[in-house]
């Protein structure tokens, strides 16, 4: 089963800044958003940032702190954290979308990695 990877999670402080990476398998085609979701403790899974075509989204709470961008010659999700909040603290998941046809979507996603933010 075709899975992401998600890597670069880890122990942060207060302030600091981490930058997680997915690996996008090349076989997953027809791909229509790529994004960041995230479950904190004792909350269910929330968008962070998608990127749909060229255009990307924030969750309030991340604006101006968080930066999604792709490096598509190597199938590369990034987010950028900075100035992380303990409230970041949560396991991050990367999301593709693909479509399968013109009314049909199909989710992939990774393990997760985890983001603690702790002083």
């Amino acid at each position: 089963q075709v899975q992401l990877v998600e890597s670069g999670g880890g122990l942060v402080q207060p302030g600091g800044s981490l930058r997680l990476s997915c690996k996008v398998p090349r076989n997953i085609f027809n791909i229509t958003s790529l994004g960041w979701y995230r479950q904190a403790p004792r909350s269910l899974r929330d968008v962070v940032a998608t990127i749909t075509g060229t255009e990307k989204s924030y969750s309030g709470s991340v604006k101006g702190r968080f930066a999604i961008s792709r490096d598509n010659a190597n199938s590369i999700l990034y987010l950028q954290m900075n100035s992380l909040k303990p409230d970041d603290t949560a396991v991050y998941y990367c999301n593709a979308v693909s479509r399968i046809s013109s009314n049909r979507y199909t989710n992939y996603w990774g393990p997760g990695t985890q983001v603690t933010v702790s002083s």
